[in-house]
């Protein structure tokens, strides 16, 4: 979102990677802020509930974008972003944790 899209392919892998670097610490910083102020509440949820939370999220995203960006009520869509990263993650960590006692 911050930098936009393109027709044709315009990353290369340098930029791409740093991208990806900076966008996993921003995640990562998000969800021990959240962690510290909430505790690990997810680690008493359930996967599909992970999955409605994502979701939730999608909506959310798609109503801003059919309001120009514009929501009273959210932090913006890079914060569902962020979210739904944590969450997907949270989710896996889940389900790693459920084969694991298998």
């Amino acid at each position: 979102m911050e930098h936009g899209h393109a027709d044709e392919p315009d990353l290369n892998l340098e930029r791409a990677i740093a991208w990806y670097d900076q966008y996993a610490a921003e995640a990562k910083s998000l969800m021990e802020k959240k962690n510290h102020d909430y505790g690990e509440a997810w680690r008493d949820m359930r996967v599909k509930s992970l999955t409605d939370l994502i979701l939730v999220k999608i909506l959310r995203i798609k109503e801003m974008e059919d309001n120009q960006g514009q929501s009273e009520l959210s932090e913006g869509i890079d914060a569902n972003l962020y979210d739904m990263i944590n969450y997907s993650i949270f989710a896996l960590i889940k389900l790693g944790e459920t084969k694991a006692s298998v």
